[in-house]
């Protein structure tokens, strides 16, 4: 992850490093230099110019350049840029304390959002001691709701079966009800996976978060499709309120454009990073470790 800007970047920070004296000649190429590495890994242009024109701001407005390490001051603004687009801290999930929580995914089709549910189900499992079930209102993919049935079985959590029912309103009102009767803590509702354009499963998606009231909605976005996935996340957040995003395929991204853009794009912190396809593959994301990571 991130492997072809943290090369760029490291190069752009040793061109500077150890300068005692740094003209506004060289600090142009700089800048320069990291907006074209940016632009490269698939960063949405307005996060570029905004990251950009920030750091610049900042190392022109404290007088950086007139410094006695002005090298070392203008890599630590480009690291404290980096960790305020990536979201400045991690955010757990809005679990609640003494009644129920519901959290509701969406996402395009193929962004591996039903995996990425019980993923999410396996992680609060494992820290905490909450009763656990799953729902899935994807009423059109073929087997949606057997594949999360059997992932619910493979991490030993509840699945509420719906005998295949056709009526997204039936299974909502269903399993919120058998929630109640169960005492259970957590339901984690998994939609169908959509397409933008699509206006009315975009308008069931609505319908869908208004009747199920949830605390969390997470968008899952594939993070190979760039600043694609945070256009993506902007459509999702104008029809519904995102509060947090979680980006998959994490391990086969070498640009990070997503990871980059999806934050500032939508207000929305990226809450979890999907590190490959097992079950336990999934970190918590948290942006100071991304920007060092990044800057090397």
């Amino acid at each position: 992850m991130f492997e072809t800007l943290n090369e760029r970047l490291e190069k752009i920070v040793s061109s500077i490093r150890g300068k005692a004296v740094i003209s506004e000649s060289d600090l142009d190429t700089t800048m320069r230099e990291i907006r074209i590495s940016l632009l490269e890994a698939d960063v949405a242009l307005s996060v570029v110019k905004s990251f950009v024109d920030n750091i610049k701001s900042n190392i022109l407005g404290k007088e950086v350049l007139k410094s006695i390490k002005p090298d070392q001051m203008i890599i630590k603004l480009v690291q404290d840029e980096l960790i305020k687009i990536l979201g400045d801290n991690n955010e757990p999930l809005n679990i609640q304390k003494n009644s129920l929580t519901k959290i509701l995914f969406c996402g395009l089709q193929g962004s591996g959002k039903t995996t990425t549910v019980a993923k999410i189900a396996n992680d609060i499992k494992k820290n905490t001691k909450k009763k656990i079930l799953l729902v899935s209102v994807d009423i059109y993919r073929p087997a949606a709701q057997e594949q999360l049935k059997v992932l619910a079985n493979q991490i030993d959590v509840d699945f509420y079966d719906s005998k295949n029912s056709d009526s997204v309103n039936n299974i909502l009102s269903e399993s919120l009800n058998f929630a109640e009767k169960n005492l259970v803590d957590i339901i984690l509702l998994d939609t169908a996976g959509r397409q933008v354009i699509d206006e009315a499963m975009m308008k069931e998606l609505k319908d869908i978060n208004d009747f199920f009231s949830p605390n969390e909605t997470l968008l899952v976005a594939d993070s190979l499709t760039g600043q694609d996935a945070a256009n993506t996340a902007k459509s999702f957040s104008n029809t519904v309120n995102i509060t947090g995003s979680i980006l998959t395929r994490i391990d086969g991204d070498g640009r990070g454009g997503a990871a980059l853009s999806i934050e500032s794009i939508t207000g929305a912190p990226i809450k979890f990073i999907g590190t490959g396809e097992k079950i336990d593959q999934l970190e918590a994301f948290y942006p100071e470790r991304i920007a060092n990571r990044i800057l090397g």
